[in-house]
């Protein structure tokens, strides 16, 4: 006999609340981390987000790299030099960063999601000034930090029907290219596409606290536990990100575990969830 807990229709029912919620919503996915180098993985990434697509939800992905970028570099004898956790880029790295960014993984992404209907096309922020940017600080080299998002541009695509696949490659306004963080990235994009939500799929469960996964987090509760160190590493540009998204008007911030199969579907369509939630007060 089936067990009722795994019976198909009291999946798709448990949805349907949440289907009808975000129809016609928009999601801002940063895609990155292992998620980007199992197959498998690879392959449900892209079915989630076409199935987002075709119940009706606006989905935008913006993508990450950082370990193709260093193969390439190491294979072209480029040294990669990281500060405070963060890559230096120099013009050398910089090039690398636009042809690996911008081209191999980009467009592996658009495949993978096109090969399922999604209709996925891929640009980066060089084309029509998606993203333009200011130089971070000097002991990045170049290194930019977000000063405004083309969000026209995205919702033209949208509005097209096309499912925007974004590299995270920024311009200033002297025309000169900056390697931009996808984590710092996605939050400006989000917030400027007034997103109902902006999901990270990371290699951990999400926020914790002594261990301990934490469901759900406020503005000023993430604040304090990146002022008392509970959060770290790497997930302070990622939580920092969430925060000024949610002052910018996104309705919503998850972390979650994307070495889960799913993991999108899992977060969005169940009660439960499973990683952490990021809100406004």
């Amino acid at each position: 006999m089936t067990n009722p807990i795994f019976r198909k229709e009291d999946v798709l029912i448990e949805a349907l609340p949440y289907i009808q919620q975000f129809e016609g919503a928009t999601f801002v996915i940063k895609y990155g981390g292992a998620v980007m180098h199992d197959e498998a993985l690879k392959s449900m990434v892209a079915q989630d987000v076409t199935l987002l697509r075709k119940i009706g939800i606006e989905v935008v992905v913006v993508h990450g790299g950082g370990k193709e970028i260093t193969s390439f570099a190491e294979k072209l004898d480029i040294e990669t030099k990281f500060v405070n956790g963060q890559r230096y880029t120099d013009e050398k790295m910089r090039d690398v960063v636009q042809m690996v960014l911008g081209g191999l993984i980009n467009k592996d992404i658009v495949r993978r999601i096109n090969v399922h209907g999604g209709r996925a096309v891929g640009v980066s922020g060089i084309d029509a000034n998606l993203i333009k940017v200011k130089k971070h600080n000097d002991d990045l080299g170049l290194v930019g930090e977000v000063t405004e998002v083309n969000a026209a541009f995205i919702k033209n695509l949208l509005k097209d029907g096309y499912l925007p696949v974004i590299a995270p490659i920024g311009v200033d306004d002297e025309g000169t290219v900056y390697n931009v963080n996808a984590d710092i990235a996605a939050g400006p994009i989000a917030a400027s596409l007034d997103a109902a939500k902006l999901v990270y799929l990371t290699d951990t469960e999400g926020v914790k606290a002594n261990g301990s996964l934490i469901s759900h987090l406020t503005q000023s509760t993430a604040e304090n536990h990146i002022k008392e160190g509970i959060i770290s590493g790497g997930m302070i540009p990622k939580v920092e990100s969430a925060l000024a998204s949610l002052e910018s008007g996104v309705q919503k911030v998850h972390i979650i575990d994307g070495r889960v199969p799913h993991a999108l579907l899992l977060e969005i369509f169940t009660k439960e969830g499973i990683g952490t939630e990021i809100v406004s007060e």
